[in-house]
């Protein structure tokens, strides 16, 4: 739910899928739960329902999905890591899950910083994860936290109440069921961190993204709130966004920084690298600081 150009983070997940001819989505929700069901009161977005599932505690990727098994029907579906900004094309992962006979087919990127999943590319399967099964691969490729299950997938999930997926993953590569697809066109970030959450509002103003944003019928990407009171002699650059109701007293330098909606930054303030949650006060000089 955290405000990426003042959009929830999940809104751009589901606006992708959505895209992609996704007709229903199922949420977990642990932390703050009440705030989905405040900001989605009627259970739906765009038209599409959605099923919350909380977890009072974390059941880990594994046992998230084995949590939600009794509303999954028997057609394939789609995982998608909560914490991912991307508008890589889908229907290639969907095409691709749809011919092969994987009972899971994830998204790979060749880039990035993370290169754990080792790929055969000559028959699409995954043969390693970071050499957890000796191959010798420590990898190729990095996952992007989205990938494609048939039902069958939920058989190989533990009964226990809490679990990973990896070893899952690790199980169905033995059994040459675990494919791979790589897609390296559109933008992907993983803005599990405070670094990438602020990095991603300094390049998406610089970018396409998102490219499927024509075929909706509203933008996606907002420009600063027309809502909030910004002095005229602050100074705010082109990586910052500052949210619906805020206010920004005279002569405040806002760089590379986020201000969430209802924040208050002082007069004579400085903010370099900041985030500025909903309904905060900031003051002075302050340099990756979240407030």
């Amino acid at each position: 739910m955290i405000p990426v150009f003042g959009k929830p983070l999940i809104e751009f997940s589901f606006d992708h899928l959505i895209q992609a001819g996704i007709k229903e989505f199922i949420v977990n929700t642990h932390h703050n739960a009440k705030v989905y069901t405040q900001h989605f009161e009627s259970s739906h977005y765009q038209q599409k329902p959605i099923s919350f599932v909380h977890e009072p505690n974390l059941l880990d990727t594994g046992g998230g999905i084995k949590n939600v098994s009794d509303l999954l029907d028997p057609n394939p579906f789609i995982i998608y890591n909560g914490d991912v900004l991307t508008d890589l094309p889908l229907k290639p992962l969907i095409d691709e899950h749809r011919d092969n006979k994987f009972l899971a087919t994830l998204v790979l990127r060749s880039n990035g910083d993370a290169k754990h999943i080792a790929l055969d590319r000559n028959n699409k399967k995954i043969t390693d994860i970071r050499n957890n099964l000796n191959s010798n691969n420590k990898g190729t490729h990095q996952f992007t936290g989205i990938y494609a299950c048939s039902a069958d997938f939920l058989n190989y999930l533990n009964q226990e109440r809490k679990h990973s997926v990896i070893p899952v993953f690790l199980n169905l590569i033995k059994e040459q069921l675990l494919g791979g697809i790589v897609i390296d066109e559109g933008e992907w970030w993983d803005l599990g961190t405070r670094d990438s959450y602020l990095d991603a509002h300094k390049k998406i103003p610089l970018s396409t993204f998102p490219s499927y944003r024509n075929q909706l019928n509203e933008p996606l990407i907002n420009s600063n709130s027309k809502t909030s009171s910004i002095h005229e002699s602050c100074f705010i650059d082109e990586s910052s966004f500052i949210g619906e109701n805020s206010i920004i007293e005279a002569n405040t330098r806002i760089i590379n920084s986020v201000i969430w909606p209802g924040a208050k930054i002082i007069q004579g303030s400085s903010l370099e690298r900041c985030i500025v949650r909903h309904k905060q006060t900031a003051k002075g000089k302050l340099e990756n600081e979240d407030i």
